[in-house]
C-alpha cells in the first residue's frame, strides 16, 4: 500500500487540526498475534493513555495451547511501545463458560460456535468489566469490524416506541471482507459497544502487516492463528470424548437403507462428509442426527434435497441498535464468510422463561432465506445484515 495512504489513516490530514483529546486510558486486549500488536501502536500514537493486557484463556497439558509464546510475544510488542503490560487469568471463567457451553450443546446434540461465546463471556464481558474496575474508560481488540455512531434511526429502524439514545452504536463491517469478523460479534450491547474501540477495522490485512513493520513490531509476520486455542491441531472429537460418552448407532440414508455404524451422534455436524466410516462410490454427508433413535441420518452426494431449507428457526436473539420493525426484509449469513443471503425474519414470540433461580428474556424468529441453504446447523449462529451494517444475530435453533 502507498505510504500516503497509510499516512492518512494515522494522521490527521495537512492543515487540520486534531480533535481535542484527554489521555483516556485504553486496556487493549493483546493475544499475541499481530491483529492486536497494531491496534495498540495506533492507539498510542493517537494519544490514548494504553495498558496492553494479555488473557490467559486455557492451560491444559493434555491438549496444550502455545500461550506462553503468544504472552511472550505480547510483552515484546508492549515493551517496543513501552507501555504497561498485565496477564490477566481466565482459565477458570473459559473452561466454565466457554469449554463447558461447547460441551453442553455437543451433548444436546447441536454444533455450537465457541468464538461467539468467546467475545460474550470473556473479551467483552469479564475484561472489559475488569477493565473499568481498573480505570478504564474503553476496551479494544484487534477484531476487524467497524463502530460507527448515529444520531438518528437506521434505515432497517427500532419500533417507534422504542426509546433510544441520541447516540445509537452501530457495527459495520470491516473494510477487508475477507477479514470481516462482525460475524462474531453478534450479541454485543449497546453498553458495551459504548466503552470498545476497534482500532483495525478500516485496514486490509496487508495494511495492518505493513503498520506493524512500520512500527518495527516483533509480531509484523507472525502469522494468523487458526481454530480454538485449546483444541489446534486435534479433532475436536478427541476433546469431546473426554466429557461425552459415545453411543455407536446406525447410518442411515434419507431412503432408509443402513450404511454403516457411527460412535456417536453428538460427535457429528449437519454437513460434515468425512470421518464416518461409510465407503462406497457415492459421497454422503451428515443431513440429520437424531438422539431420540441414536441414528445419523445422511445425504446421498451433495445435491440431495435433505441437505437443504429455506426457513430456520432463531432463538436468543439480539439486536444491535434495538429490535427491528417487523417482518424484516435483510441479508443473513448461517455461517462465517458464508456470502450474505436474502431474507425475510417475522418475529415468534417474547416470553419469560426460568433457568434455576434466574429469569431472563428470550426472543425467538424465524428466517426465511429467498434460495434454499445447504446444511443449516442447529447451534451454529445466524447474523443479520443491512448492507455494511450488522443488525445482530441469534442461534439456530
Amino acid at each position: 500500500m502507498k505510504e500516503s495512504v497509510i499516512h492518512k489513516k494515522i494522521y490527521p490530514e495537512p492543515g487540520r487540526k486534531a480533535s481535542p483529546l484527554r489521555r483516556r486510558r485504553v486496556f487493549v486486549g493483546m493475544s499475541g498475534g499481530v491483529d492486536s500488536s497494531v491496534a495498540a501502536a495506533l492507539l498510542k500514537k493517537k494519544g490514548y493513555d494504553v495498558v496492553g493486557v494479555f488473557m490467559k484463556n486455557w492451560a491444559d497439558p493434555k491438549y496444550p495451547c502455545p500461550w506462553q509464546e503468544d504472552r511472550r510475544d505480547a510483552m515484546r510488542v508492549a515493551a517496543m511501545l513501552d507501555i504497561p503490560f498485565e496477564t490477566w487469568d481466565f482459565t477458570r471463567e473459559y473452561r466454565k463458560l466457554v469449554v463447558g457451553y461447547m460441551i453442553r450443546e455437543y451433548a444436546a446434540g447441536r454444533t455450537p460456535n465457541p468464538d461467539v461465546m468467546c467475545n460474550r463471556e470473556i473479551k467483552f464481558g469479564l475484561f472489559l468489566n475488569k477493565a473499568r474496575a481498573e480505570g478504564a474508560d474503553f476496551i479494544a481488540t484487534g477484531h476487524y469490524v467497524r463502530l460507527r455512531t448515529s444520531t438518528k434511526n437506521l434505515k432497517l429502524r427500532a419500533k417507534k416506541s422504542q426509546k433510544l439514545s441520541s447516540k445509537i452504536y452501530i457495527l459495520n463491517t470491516a473494510a477487508d471482507a475477507a477479514k470481516d469478523q462482525s460475524y462474531f460479534l453478534w450479541t454485543l450491547t449497546q453498553d458495551q459497544l459504548s466503552r470498545c474501540l476497534f482500532p483495525i477495522g478500516d485496514y486490509a490485512k496487508t495494511e495492518v502487516r505493513e503498520l506493524a513493520r512500520r512500527f518495527v513490531l516483533p509480531t509484523a509476520d507472525k502469522p494468523d492463528s487458526q481454530g480454538i486455542c485449546f483444541v489446534g491441531e486435534i479433532d475436536v472429537r478427541e476433546v469431546l470424548r473426554d466429557y461425552i460418552p459415545g453411543e455407536p448407532g446406525k447410518v442411515l440414508t434419507t431412503s432408509g437403507k443402513v450404511v454403516g455404524e457411527h460412535d456417536g451422534v453428538q460427535f457429528y455436524t449437519i454437513g460434515q462428509r468425512h470421518g464416518m466410516g461409510v465407503g462406497g462410490g457415492i459421497p454422503f454427508y451428515v443431513a440429520e442426527k437424531d438422539l431420540t433413535t441414536n441414528t445419523l441420518v445422511v445425504a446421498e452426494g451433495p445435491h440431495d434435497d435433505k441437505l437443504f431449507q429455506k426457513e430456520l428457526s432463531v432463538r436468543d436473539v439480539n439486536w444491535i441498535a434495538g429490535e427491528p420493525e417487523w417482518p424484516l426484509s435483510c441479508e443473513a449469513r448461517i455461517r462465517y464468510r458464508q456470502p450474505p443471503q436474502r431474507c425475510r425474519v417475522e418475529r415468534q414470540e417474547t416470553r419469560d422463561k426460568e433457568q434455576g433461580k434466574r429469569t431472563y428474556r428470550v426472543s425467538h424468529v424465524t428466517c426465511y432465506f429467498d434460495e434454499d441453504q445447504r446444511a443449516v446447523t442447529p447451534g451454529q449462529s445466524i447474523v443479520f445484515y443491512d448492507g455494511k451494517v450488522m443488525l445482530g444475530g441469534g442461534i439456530i435453533g
